[in-house]
């Protein structure tokens, strides 16, 4: 579905803050904290996964998946994988 650093790049990329996230999509503040606040996939109900999804899309956000091909055309931001090591030691965490 989503990932809460996928939310969160998609706000920065249009310029929103969590609040305008939440008018948007017809969600609280607090659902969109809770989802940003998750690590990786963001959890919950489905219907409400679906109204933020919807609100980033309509807005001109392409999410891409795992080695998914992008569908459109113009500029994005992809994270492509790289070892932990080329990151630097403070993002090598052990979860």
């Amino acid at each position: 579905m989503i990932t809460s650093q996928q939310m969160r790049a998609a706000r920065a990329m249009l310029e929103l803050d969590q609040k305008d996230l939440a008018d948007l999509s017809g969600v609280s503040l607090p659902t969109i904290q809770r989802m940003e606040a998750s690590g990786g996939q963001v959890r919950g109900v489905v219907e409400t996964l679906v109204k933020v999804i919807s609100a980033l899309e309509a807005a001109g956000i392409e999410l891409i998946g795992d080695n998914a091909p992008s569908q459109g055309i113009g500029r994005g931001v992809r994270l492509r994988s790289i070892a932990p090591s080329a990151r630097g030691p403070e993002t090598d965490k052990k979860i």
